[in-house]
Parts: structure tokens; C-alpha cells; sequence
């Protein structure tokens, strides 16, 4: 059955944290330093979560996390150094951490830039928006684990986007070694990455109390888009109405921290609700096709991340 809250497209993170206590949960924020991440963290630690800003910018994180307590007279807000590029820094991060982690928030991303690889010969969006979440995610799933024996529950959140219905996820050229470079494409499978994540994580750790599900933020004109043609750019934002930050990071507070979400996983989420399932996405933005929640890719995916992670390491 199709999961629909009381929250829609309007609602804001504070609306969707309203009445919930997160006090002595651990939260971890990829991403937290600029656009919807900000408002996400904000959010948490005002119903009382003990928020951690995972950012590559510790200078703008620490001015966020100074900003988040004054506005939220909650102190406990630390920042701490992650590239999802390097998985040093991603080894470096989990191994630094300690306790119980209550809910990971998958924020961070890059969209449509210039075609790009990583040191490991990862296209560049898809070794941030999904690779280096992977390693991340993988790294802390003891922590997320301890989280759910006391809890009940762990929760993983990924930040998808409407952008996966341009592409399922190319198996037989991740990196566009071989067919011509289009950011919209690498954008796109990255993102649908990110849902097929969510399913083979709810596969494999619903057993131990880990949920993951995925969402569409909806359409906030940030930075992000920092790439884009400024004539498309101001075409779409003619033709879709435009979020604030804070309706933005409503959908991912919900996920990550409400009790109407409580055992749902293996989902992809858009304005508070479940999606459903379309043929084409267009200028609306909603709806998730049928590439992104296959579990024969969804398996598939993980196995290959692992192999990618590992021939890095070694």
C-alpha cells in the first residue's frame, strides 16, 4: 500500500519535526553546510538529535553549526571533515566515530558537472552521489546496528532526485569510457543508484533493524545547479514551482526522524508521500520508475560497488 502522511510539498522540516523528541539520538548529515543539508541538521537538533555535519568545508560547517545552535538552543552540534571522493577520509570518518548512530543522512551530492574522475577512475557523480555513500554507509553499519538494539530502529536516508528517470544505471559503462559523456545521464544513474541502494540495503539489514528509503526533495534552486545552462535553468524555474530549503529538507526529516516511518523501508518518497510509479517523469517532478526499485539491479549494484571499493583499496 502507498504510503501518504499529513505533510505535502509545503511542508517544511519544522512542520514535519513538530512533536517529535530525538534527544540523545545521533545523527550524521553528509552535505550540511549549504542548501536543504543545513535545514535537515536544523531541524534535527532542534527536536534535540545530537547532529554531526559531515562537510568537505570546515570552515562553512562550523559557521553552520554556529548558526544551527543559536537558532535552535541546542549545542550539540559538531562538524566534522569527509570528501566522499577520498576513501581515506571515508575510513578515516567511521573510524573516528563512536556510540550509536540513529539515522545517516545521505545529503551531499554533485549534479550534471563537467565530465570528471576520481583518483580511483570513478566518474565523478557517481563516485560522490552513490560510491562514496556506499563505502560510508557500509563502514558505519555496526554503528547504525547498536542504534537498533536500543532504539528498535536505525534509520539511512538518501537524497535522490527526479533526475534518475533520465538513466538506469549502465552496467556496461559506468564511467562513459566508452559511450560519448552527457552530465544528465551520469547525473541520473547516479541517482537512481542511490534508490537501488535503499532496496538491496532493506534486503540485506532490515534483519538488524536498519531502514533505508530514498526521496525527491523537490525542485530548490541552490548552488547545486551551478552547472547548468542559465537559460534552462531559468526556463525551469518558470515552469516548476520552486521550494524553500526548508520544504526541501522536509521529505528527509521525515524519513530520518518521524514515527509515521516507523519498519518502512526499501522506498522512494517525494512531497511527504510514497511515489508512484510512472512511465516518464516530467516537469513536475514526481514519480519513480520502474529501473530504480528493480532488485535484480538492486543486487547487482551492490556487488559491483564492492568490487569497485575494493580493487581502490588495494
Amino acid at each position: 500500500m502507498r504510503i501518504i502522511t499529513p505533510f505535502t510539498a509545503s511542508s517544511t522540516a519544522m512542520d514535519v519535526i513538530a512533536g517529535v523528541d530525538f534527544t540523545g539520538r545521533a545523527v550524521i548529515v553528509t552535505g550540511a553546510s549549504s542548501g536543504i543539508g543545513v535545514e535537515t541538521a536544523r531541524a534535527l537538533a532542534a527536536a534535540g538529535a545530537h547532529v554531526t555535519l559531515a562537510v568537505r568545508d570546515l570552515d562553512a560547517g562550523r559557521r553552520t553549526a554556529d548558526d544551527i545552535a543559536a537558532t535552535t538552543g541546542n549545542g550539540l552540534v559538531a562538524v566534522r571533515g569527509l570528501d566522499l571522493t577520498d576513501l581515506d577520509s571515508i575510513a578515516a570518518f567511521a573510524a573516528g566515530w563512536n556510540g550509536p548512530l540513529h539515522a545517516l543522512i545521505h545529503n551531499a551530492g554533485v549534479m550534471e558537472t563537467p565530465r570528471k574522475y576520481t583518483r580511483y577512475g570513478w566518474e565523478l557523480q557517481f563516485a560522490t552521489n552513490h560510491l562514496g555513500h556506499f563505502a560510508l554507509t557500509l563502514a558505519l553499519h555496526d554503528a547504525l546496528a547498536e542504534a537498533a538494539t536500543t532504539t528498535g530502529e536505525a534509520r539511512v536516508v538518501a537524497v535522490s532526485s527526479s533526475g534518475h528517470g533520465s538513466s538506469p544505471v549502465r552496467f556496461d559503462d559506468l564511467f562513459f569510457r566508452r559511450r560519448p559523456y552527457d552530465a544528465g545521464h551520469a547525473y541520473g544513474q547516479s541517482k537512481t543508484a542511490q534508490i537501488l541502494f535503499a532496496v538491496e540495503a532493506t534486503r540485506r539489514w532490515a534483519r538488524h533493524g536498519i531502514t533505508t528509503n530514498a526521496l525527491m526533495p523537490g525542485g530548490i534552486w541552490t548552488n547545486l545547479q551551478r552547472h547548468w545552462d542559465p537559460d534552462r535553468r531559468a526556463r525551469l524555474k518558470a515552469a516548476v514551482p520552486g521550494k524553500t530549503p526548508q520544504q526541501g529538507a522536509a521529505t528527509s526529516v521525515l524519513l530520518a526522524a518521524s514515527p509515521r516511518l516507523q519498519g518502512v523501508s526499501g522506498r522512494y518518497f517525494d512531497d511527504c508521500a510514497e511515489a508512484e510509479p510512472v512511465e516518464e517523469i516530467v516537469e513536475g517532478l514526481h514519480g519513480v520508475r520502474a529501473w530504480a526499485l528493480d532488485k535484480d539491479a538492486a543486487r547487482r549494484l551492490w556487488d559491483v560497488s564492492l568490487a569497485l571499493i575494493d580493487a581502490a583499496r588495494r
